[in-house]
């Protein structure tokens, strides 16, 4: 169904979509269906502009850091619009959406920390104190349903434990289990029941980097998995997700890449082709909706990137121009309220 304009439709307006056929109102610039069974007394429209991705942090020189969060609505294209700040500008962020359909998390980052921090995802501003990890940690990778955060990996002293919260909530995290082996950089991936952690870095492998992922059950505490082996063994590798399909983007391998594999999330096995970015990148980050995946950011050739770039999840193909950030950046975070865990 056409849409106006979202700046010339009233907030409180309500609809009735005749593609979902479902009854819809507008509120906080977004498109909510009519719901009684959430909190929220609605949920997100998946195919019109409620679904929002957000871009938090990241590195924009060198080394230096960026408190900017930026966010897009992920069914349109154009340039992301400035959303509020870190409370400290950091780079070496999560990879994997970290959200509920609510509430998004970045957890650690570079200059090194044991920070968790909160946004709450329909209403622009400024991150909020959650709570602490156990210990200090930078480029962790991080899986999500609608409510547990899991999130683990990383370094310094390259990590292979995993830790969880209750998304809703506040407070510090607790022990959930171990990776099958050290992985640093890895892309984290998430269906509402299962989290994919995907390659990453491993200091046993030549060019330090891995081709397998492993699996957990959200819900259920204890070590992962292996799931299977990518196309390409890297790290510092954006992941995102819908339900069904988890797809892989960029990396370092040791050069970057411009490789997109794809699995299935619900059944084991390996990474197949899906097409390619537009250009070999480095430390990008992805986000989605159930139909769209969007990456964003990274690095090229030591060069910061701007660029936001797409694919439609069901179909393999490279990814085309979406807009741009409001300024160039790696090693963000990157999280939606319409992603594959929820």
């Amino acid at each position: 169904m056409s849409l106006p304009p979202s700046g010339e439709i009233p907030q409180g307006a309500i609809r009735f979509n005749t593609d979902s056929q479902r009854l819809e109102f507008y509120a906080q610039d977004q498109w909510w269906v009519m719901s009684t069974d959430t909190p929220n007394l609605g949920r997100n429209v998946d195919s019109t502009p409620s679904a929002r991705g957000i871009f938090l942090g990241g590195n924009d020189g060198d080394p230096a850091a960026t408190p900017r969060i930026d966010y897009i609505n992920i069914a349109s294209t154009g340039d992301a619009t400035t959303f509020g700040d870190m409370s400290t500008a950091r780079g070496g962020l999560n990879s994997g959406s970290l959200s509920s359909s609510t509430r998004g998390i970045r957890v650690g980052g570079d200059p090194t920390t044991n920070e968790i921090r909160f946004v709450t995802i329909a209403s622009t501003g400024d991150e909020q104190t959650f709570g602490t990890l156990d210990s200090s940690r930078r480029q962790m990778s991080s899986v999500s349903n609608q409510t547990r955060g899991v999130f683990g990996g990383g370094t310094p002293t390259n990590r292979d434990e995993l830790e969880f919260i209750t998304i809703a909530s506040t407070g510090s995290s607790n022990a959930f289990g171990d990776l099958s082996k050290i992985r640093d950089g890895a892309a984290g991936l998430s269906s509402p029941t299962r989290g994919i952690f995907a390659m990453g870095g491993t200091p046993a492998n030549p060019n330090f980097n891995e081709t397998s992922s492993d699996y957990i059950t959200i819900a259920t505490t204890g070590d992962a998995i292996d799931f299977g082996d990518m196309t390409v063994a890297r790290h510092v590798v954006a992941g995102l997700s819908n339900a069904t399909r988890g797809l892989c983007g960029g990396g370092l391998e040791p050069g970057s890449v411009n490789v997109i594999d794809y699995i299935t999330i619900a059944t084991l096995g390996n990474g197949t082709d899906f097409g390619d970015l537009t250009e070999a990148k480095r430390s990008v980050n992805g986000c989605a909706s159930p139909t769209r995946g969007v990456f964003a950011g990274g690095d090229s050739g030591g060069t910061r990137k701007i660029e936001i770039e797409y694919v439609e999840i069901a179909t393999e193909g490279n990814s085309v121009d979406f807009g741009d950030l409001t300024l160039a950046r790696m090693e963000h975070t990157s999280f939606s309220n319409a992603h594959g865990g929820l």
